[in-house]
């Protein structure tokens, strides 16, 4: 049943705390000294969360409700509410300081990422800019004072991190400008400033006899039945890890035999289309029964721990490390460069290549368009790919 004034007024302190709940998350709160707080309950990125809407008389049930409404759809849209919330309590506290603009800016942002990608996002801030920038005002801080808390990260070695916190800042400061509270972009003057990282590949087998060998000892694995068949699908769909691990029964089309990741999940924020060649949804089929049945199915590959979240990130390449191939053989990211050194050594469109391995258009406009481009030519491209890694096992 739901509150009413009534109930809220003369819900009486007990010897322990409990709960009056009015539903949709919401519920009071009574100690045992009397004390009434709001609070409201929601799941965001697959986690249970908590937050408080304030003390009661002063905030009435009528407040309350309104306030769990807005909470709602600020969980609707990918927001976090408490982060919201956070940014609004360090706004009244500090005035326009640099974490107040960034916190702003971050909140504001948080539905276009992914929630892994958000939260490394506000924790490289957290670790190497708020602790000796974060108070200053946004419109005081200059080039060299951000260079200076740059420097501490680049002699860490972290050169490739650093040039990515630069980029968020200018991000930062540029959402400043347009909301009125600065001028110019200090980090834009420091392109250039920082060392250009060199670019690391990822380690990979290209080697025909070493792949056959790669592929006979996942289809051995003695691990789980999940694990075993992400390792069967991630060569033969070489899609990024993060990815694979993601992936929902609901995206998965039987009927058209396509695996279609939402535009969310992509790194490029472009929906994505994978075509499943009959090796791919032969493995599907193995794995449905075991996580695909149930009101709680979701992933294709969910944690050990809970069926509400994906495994963990470092999965494949701990199995990987069991059958004995090391990090410098082989990671589960090697996948993507593998099939396209090979699949460009024997004659597929480059074009294709490069639309199924999702990588970036630089016409943002025509890359919303383009998911299906080139998709009869990388059916064929698919299909005689898991052909191929067939034919190597076989000998």
């Amino acid at each position: 049943m739901h509150l009413n004034e009534l109930k809220v007024k003369n819900a009486k302190p007990q010897e322990k705390l409990y709960r009056l709940f009015d539903g949709r998350g919401l519920y009071l709160e009574v100690n045992p000294k009397g004390g009434k707080y709001w609070r409201f309950k929601y799941r965001f990125e697959d986690r249970e969360r908590r937050m408080g809407f304030g003390v009661y008389p002063d905030i009435s049930l009528s407040q309350a409700r309104e306030r769990r409404e807005e909470a709602r759809k600020l969980v609707a849209n990918g927001v976090d509410p408490a982060e919201i919330k956070k940014a609004e309590k360090v706004s009244r506290a500090g005035g326009d300081s640099f974490e107040v603009v960034a916190r702003e800016w971050h909140a504001k942002h948080l539905h276009t990422w992914t929630p892994k990608h958000g939260e490394a996002i506000l924790k490289r801030l957290s670790q190497n800019i708020f602790p000796w920038l974060g108070a200053e005002p946004v419109e005081k801080i200059t080039s060299p004072e951000l260079l200076k808390v740059l420097r501490r990260m680049e002699s860490r070695g972290a050169v490739e991190t650093t040039h990515r916190v630069r980029s968020t800042c200018s991000q930062i400061f540029r959402y400043a400008i347009a909301t009125g509270r600065l001028e110019r972009d200090p980090a834009n003057d420091l392109v250039g400033a920082i060392p250009p990282t060199r670019k690391a590949h990822f380690p990979t087998l290209t080697d025909p006899k070493e792949i056959a060998g790669l592929l006979r000892a996942m289809d051995t694995y003695e691990g789980s039945l999940e694990v075993r068949c992400a390792l069967q699908l991630a060569p033969m769909l070489f899609v990024r890890p993060g990815e694979l691990r993601h992936a929902e029964w609901s995206e998965i089309d039987w009927e058209k035999k396509e695996w279609r990741i939402p535009a969310q999940k992509m790194k490029m924020r472009v929906q994505h289309i994978v075509p499943l060649s009959k090796q791919a949804l032969a493995i599907l089929k193995v794995l449905k029964p075991l996580t695909g049945h149930g009101e709680a199915a979701k992933y294709l590959f969910p944690s050990v721990r809970t069926l509400a979240r994906p495994m963990s990130d470092n999965t494949l390449n701990s199995a990987l490390r069991r059958m004995g191939f090391e990090k410098d053989m082989i990671v589960a990211h090697g996948f993507r460069a593998m099939a396209s050194t090979l699949l460009n050594e024997q004659g597929w469109n480059r074009d294709a290549i490069e639309r199924q391995l999702a990588h970036g258009e630089k016409n943002k406009v025509r890359a919303a368009y383009n998911h299906a481009e080139y998709l009869p030519e990388r059916r064929k491209m698919m299909q005689a790919w898991a052909d191929y890694l067939d034919k190597l096992k076989e000998g």
